[in-house]
């Protein structure tokens, strides 16, 4: 019997003629009931003939009406509150008319179409009580049809606006693997109410709900919730035993949809990230409407969110440029099912042809260049500094004069906090740019305003420890942290991107922006929430193993190097530092000697060279440790 109801809703055996057809049926059974109810049951004092011709005029006015609003042209068993509103509209529109005529009549003295106006009154009640009735039988009977029996108990965590999305969402799929047992607000005004037949509650009642009914887990759906906020309530779920999922915001809905299956688990982003960042967006609309922008490394977790950034605005052009092929054609392709009518351009190349990046330069003439292009692994470009100073440094190196020969408005610059006091080649090799790009703004008759922004570690980023911790993970571990004392400055990726939109435009040429990154947060910590955030016990069900810190690893980074300072911006996240101004003429002799040895010298005497340029370079736990003594005593 089941599965032939299922084959009939799913089916929508039901048209919306059919559905005209019912509420017309009861709309007439309704009219006969509102006329026992008006004589007491006493028919027969009444015409037949008259009640026929009364019946005709308000059965014709709700039959116009319904076709005016379309009231009947809903999926019965999907119907929402918008469609329970059209069918009141509809309903209350017919009464109102016939209402009105009835003075009319009453008034020219026609008693053909008078109807009583409590008979009126008592049709419309019923006419309405009993379409909305129908409307949520079928709807409730769908649901109770197609509900899973291995579902689980869940409570949605808002009763807001997106609570209520949430709840829409997973009641309209029928293959929804949630029963929403409660709704949880910390709002006292909320409290006690029902939100479609679900109870509001507050924590301590949801233990109690949720121990009786066996819930298993909490969907966050909450638009304006604190960071601290947030980690209070995964902490409270993971205490409890119960997983802890979230609904994004509405920007986030991929294809701008709302389903259960957009639900997620938790991430560690989301509970060590920070308040939402308030961007001067006219400074940035000013600074992007009608240009044309490179962005470099587009294809990498930072570009490829900075390009996701820029399409927010009235840019004319993104030329994205990677050597990357399949990262790349994976963000082409996102793009085009997003933003379909987006102006982007694909560019596979490598920063580091000269040729290559001038024929683009050429082509484009890029107003605004953001260079993300980088090789940023410390341990790797610690075994191989060949390829950090051909790609750091000679890439940098290529696009800055290609930047000043095109007369490019705007070049910005990622750095990373790990060039400050460098102790490893990838560091360094992010100073010698830095140094250089500084060196180059200075020039006289320069148009191109040089901005470099400096920040920390990216969460989620392709590489970082998070992506890595959840494969290992997912292994059964061992989580591998390096020292159990080490920490890093961590930042969101999109917290990270907005920063550099809102330096690049702040900046006049030379800056160095500093990011404010918070509070260190230390890998081991970080280890045993995301241990806790995947439903696990450390020592139990996943150990951490300790592997000592690697060749050019801090233990603790640095954000400014101690003889540095800064100056305050009209942001509070963002400071310039103040740093030592370099001479170009000399600068530029350096990197290119450097660039031409890369093709006759080994990684010791490169190494070296790199030194020359960055005196605070100093190699932790490297190789290269014997240079730093070498230097000293030739000093």
């Amino acid at each position: 019997m089941k599965s032939i109801l299922l084959n009939i809703f799913n089916g929508r055996v039901v048209s919306p003629w059919w559905i005209l057809f019912i509420d017309m049926g009861i709309s007439v059974n309704a009219f006969v009931f509102a006329y026992i109810l008006r004589l007491n049951a006493q028919l027969s004092a009444y015409s037949v003939s008259e009640m026929v011709v009364s019946a005709s005029w308000v059965l014709t006015v709700y039959l116009v009406s319904y076709v005016l609003f379309g009231s009947y042209r809903g999926v019965i068993r999907h119907s929402n509150y918008n469609e329970f509103k059209l069918l009141g509209v509809a309903c209350f529109s017919a009464f109102s008319f016939l209402m009105m005529m009835d003075v009319v009549f009453r008034f020219v003295n026609y008693k053909l179409l008078y109807v009583p106006g409590l008979v009126l009154i008592f049709h419309f009640l019923m006419t309405a009580i009993l379409s909305f009735s129908f409307r949520i039988l079928v709807k409730e009977t769908y649901r109770s049809l197609t509900k899973k029996t291995d579902s689980s108990n869940v409570f949605i965590y808002g009763a807001g606006e997106m609570g209520l999305i949430t709840l829409e969402a997973i009641h309209s799929d029928r293959n929804n693997k949630y029963n929403v047992i409660g709704i949880i607000d910390d709002d006292i005004s909320k409290r006690n109410m029902m939100l479609h037949s679900i109870p509001v509650v507050n924590w301590e009642k949801a233990l109690q709900i949720g121990d009786a009914k066996q819930a298993s887990i909490v969907i966050l759906a909450i638009n304006n919730i604190s960071v601290q906020r947030k980690h209070e309530i995964a902490n409270a779920c993971l205490d409890k035993g119960w997983k802890l999922q979230v609904m994004p915001s509405v920007g986030n809905w991929i294809n701008g949809i709302s389903n259960q299956k957009q639900i997620r688990d938790i991430r560690i982003e989301d509970i060590l990230g920070r308040e939402e960042i308030k961007l001067n967006q006219l400074q940035i609309m000013e600074g992007l409407e009608g240009k044309v922008i490179a962005v470099t490394g587009a294809a990498g977790s930072i570009g490829s969110e900075i390009v996701r950034q820029l399409l927010r605005f009235p840019v004319q052009k993104i030329v994205m440029i990677d050597i990357a092929e399949s990262a790349l054609y994976d963000l082409q392709q996102e793009l085009i099912l997003s933003h379909s009518d987006a102006p982007f351009d694909v560019i596979l190349a490598d920063v580091t042809n000269e040729q290559r990046m001038q024929e683009v330069f050429e082509k484009y003439r890029p107003q605004i260049v953001f260079n993300a292009a980088a090789y940023k692994h410390v341990p790797l470009m610690e075994e191989f500094p060949y390829e950090a100073i051909r790609v750091n440094i000679g890439g940098v190196k290529v696009l800055a004069d290609l930047a000043v020969d095109y007369k490019v408005e705007k070049f910005v610059m990622i750095s990373t906090d790990k060039a400050v006091n460098p102790t490893n080649v990838m560091g360094a090799s992010k100073r010698v740019c830095e140094i250089y790009i500084q060196a180059l703004s200075q020039l006289k008759d320069i148009k191109t305003e040089f901005v470099t922004t400096r920040f920390g570690n990216v969460l989620g980023s392709n590489g970082s420890v998070v992506p890595l911790f959840k494969k290992q993970i997912e292994r059964g571990g061992p989580i591998t942290v390096t020292h159990k004392d080490i920490t890093r400055f961590f930042m969101t990726i999109p917290e990270a991107c907005q920063l550099v939109l809102e330096a690049g435009f702040m900046g006049h040429g030379g800056e160095i922006f500093v990011f404010d990154m918070g509070e260190p947060v230390k890998i081991n910590d970080l280890a045993k929430e995301m241990i806790r955030l995947s439903g696990l016990k450390l020592g139990e069900d996943i150990e951490i193993a300790y592997t000592g810190l690697r060749p050019g690893e801090k233990l603790y980074e640095e954000l400014l190097a101690s003889k540095e300072n800064t100056l305050p911006t009209h942001h509070e996240k963002i400071m310039i530092a103040k740093v030592r101004r370099y001479d170009y003429t000399l600068v530029k002799d350096r990197l290119n000697s450097m660039l031409l040895a890369l093709k006759i010298e080994g990684n010791q005497l490169l190494v070296s060279r790199i030194k020359e340029v960055v005196p605070e370079y100093k190699s932790q736990n490297s190789v290269y440790c014997e240079l730093d003594k070498e230097m000293t005593l030739q000093s």
